[in-house]
């Protein structure tokens, strides 16, 4: 791991770390309109995920799977969203988001859509506790 990695600012300001697996450090995106984790690898210049080794993909893609468990277990939905857009934010870093039909976004994606909403800091420790939860049970 990058003793040195940086956090791009913007993910910094918008989302909360909530733990850290293998690779990634997984950040819950502070939106009450959404159950929304952001995984972000802690190297230092990656933009895609072909900037990463094929074992490191491999790694990725098994905890984003792990996020999106979690997510489930925890905010019901109706389908779970991956994006690695990038287009803002070039720091590499993957989105999984919990929808539900007739969100505020339904069914178009959430970004562009509407401003972010900031959760209650109870509503936002009651998700952090559950997913922190969900993410440590073994499976």
């Amino acid at each position: 791991m990058s003793e040195t990695f940086t956090l791009d600012p913007r993910l910094a300001a918008d989302t909360r770390l909530l733990a850290s697996l293998p690779l990634c450090d997984v950040r819950l995106m502070d939106d009450a309109r959404y159950g929304w984790l952001v995984l972000v690898p802690r190297r230092d210049g990656l933009v895609e995920i072909a900037d990463l080794d094929e074992g490191e993909q491999a790694t990725l893609w098994h905890e984003v799977n792990r996020a999106g468990a979690a997510l489930r277990a925890t905010m019901p939905c109706d389908k779970l969203n991956l994006g690695a857009l990038g287009n803002i934010v070039r720091q590499l870093h993957v989105h999984v988001v919990a929808r539900r039909e007739g969100d505020a976004g339904w069914p178009g994606p959430v970004w562009g859509h509407g401003q972010r909403e900031p959760c209650a800091e109870a509503v936002l420790r009651e998700r952090m506790a559950a997913l922190r939860q969900a993410l440590a049970a073994p499976g």
